[in-house]
């Protein structure tokens, strides 16, 4: 079969007006970190692209400090109306230096550009004029007649959506009328520094956002500080375990959305082709590194064999490369640690007997790399099966009826997500009243509003972010004013 060939097309990464040295954001200004500086680099390259100071302890406490004092004096005092005018500014500018960020996202995290372009950066800004428009209608999100916001929120976020993630969290938190401590990941935090230049140009006021880099223990620092009324946090389930126990007896709320091993319910009466695409976009979008990716690929047995060549074959055109290449389908692993993982565990799926597949590509030689991959003859009892791998791997099993299928979607600790394919109506809402997971896509898969709820059930956490239940984690239900301390 003859595929066309693609040339070049990259994107400029000549629009970035990038610092050598990106400090703290605490206050409204940037300020160094005590702690010691880290590099942020390229995954597509290795290459350095800035130095960033870590927070430590005394760095997190003037950032809550900061909050408190803006939460007391400024924030909380607004108008909803007048908050929401300041989550509208910052949706607009979003928009206004879209293309900025979506370069420095793919530059720093890997991800493609025409993702960064055309699903992340816009679903930020979405996020956000949601978010504005619910601030001053806060009465009516189903939180008694007078809701009043918690105080100080401290925001933890990953780095396979990093932006994206802010967003999530940032704005229902002012919206609800919260300040906000946030820490990106040591690996992505690039745009979120980007995003506080975007607050200044906002004339957001001071201290209502701030902004800490560093690694686990700033996370640590700032999740335990005895001044914060809210933690959200988004990552593995093992760090979301750690807070859970650590905000156990203490009068914070939190929000975890955890790890995940979707199930993809592929139908005998399914559009084939249609859900070959679906499944593509399930596990191969973003590298397969997101939470709710359907890594779990569950075929009706009759349509087996049919269903692999053509996800074969659609996997031979996918384009491995350059993050900043506007024909690139599958960018680079954000990690080095992270590729280590999901070639430590597809060793093990072949070990336990699984037949792997990748399409041939040729790999850059620098960065950090991984192939599209197919496990075949996968049984539930084995890891790739279990395991999260955060990777653009899929392991492929098989059912006869909707009840085995549910039971084998349903066998796993996790519940964040499943897709369901099939022509009938009927069949997506009676298996997916039996699925345990906090969405379930239908005839589509990885599809995002700020309208709708997301969250997961046991290990993949509890809390949703998006909708007017998004705002409920920020909210204290009551019918009296004041400050809540």
């Amino acid at each position: 079969m003859n595929f066309l060939d693609y040339a070049p097309a990259p994107e400029s990464a000549a629009i970035l007006n990038l610092r050598d040295e990106y400090g703290l954001f605490i206050n409204g200004e940037f300020v160094p970190g005590n702690g010691e500086s880290f590099t942020t680099i390229s995954p597509a390259t290795e290459k350095h692209i800035a130095t960033v100071s870590c927070a430590n302890e005394q760095d997190v406490d003037t950032a809550v400090v900061a909050a408190r004092r803006a939460y007391e004096k400024t924030w909380s005092r607004m108008s909803g109306a007048d908050r929401g005018k300041y989550l509208f500014r910052i949706a607009r500018l979003v928009q206004e230096r879209a293309r900025e960020l979506a370069v420095a996202e793919s530059l720093d995290n890997g991800k493609p550009i025409k993702e960064s372009r055309d699903v992340d950066i816009p679903l930020v800004a979405a996020w956000f004029f949601y978010y504005a428009g619910w601030a001053d209608k806060l009465e009516y999100a189903g939180m008694g007649p007078n809701p009043r916001s918690l105080g100080v929120a401290a925001q933890v976020i990953p780095w396979n959506f990093p932006l994206l993630m802010l967003a999530w969290k940032i704005a229902p938190a002012l919206a609800a009328g919260n300040t906000v401590v946030l820490k990106p990941a040591e690996t992505t935090p690039l745009t979120a520094l980007l995003f506080a230049e975007i607050l200044q140009q906002a004339d957001l006021p001071a201290g209502v956002v701030n902004i800490v880099t560093g690694a686990g223990s700033t996370g640590s620092a700032l999740v335990n500080h005895a001044d914060v009324n809210k933690v959200a946090f988004t990552g593995s389930t093992a760090v979301g375990r750690q807070i859970a126990r650590s905000t156990a007896g203490t009068s914070k709320k939190l929000t975890l959305e955890l790890g995940g091993k979707g199930a993809n319910i592929v139908f005998d009466d399914a559009p084939i082709d249609q859900a070959v695409e679906g499944i593509v976009n399930g596990i191969f979008f973003n590298q397969g590194q997101v939470c709710c990716a359907g890594s779990r690929l569950l075929v009706q047995e009759s349509i087996h064999d049919d269903v692999v060549e053509r996800l074969k074959a659609r996997l031979s055109t996918l384009r491995v490369g350059d993050p900043l290449d506007k024909n690139t389908d599958v960018g680079a692993i954000n990690s080095a640690s992270q590729l280590g993982r999901m070639r430590e565990l597809s060793d093990i799926g072949e070990q336990e007997g699984s037949e792997r597949w990748s399409p041939a590509c040729n790999l850059p030689s620098e960065g950090f790399w991984f192939p599209p991959t197919i496990f075949t003859n996968v049984s539930t009892s084995h890891r790739i099966a279990r395991d999260e791998i955060f990777g653009p791997v899929l392991s492929v099993l098989t059912f006869r009826t909707p009840a085995e299928a549910i039971a084998k979607a349903n066998n796993t600790p996790y519940g964040l997500s499943a897709g369901i394919w099939t022509d009938k109506g009927s069949r997506i809402l009676a298996v997916a009243d039996k699925l345990r997971a906090g969405v379930v896509w239908a005839n589509t898969f990885n599809k995002f509003d700020p309208a709708s709820p997301f969250g997961g059930y046991k290990e993949s956490g509890y809390g949703r972010e998006g909708g007017k239940q998004g705002m409920h984690a920020y909210l204290a239900p009551t019918a009296s004013k004041g400050v809540n301390r």
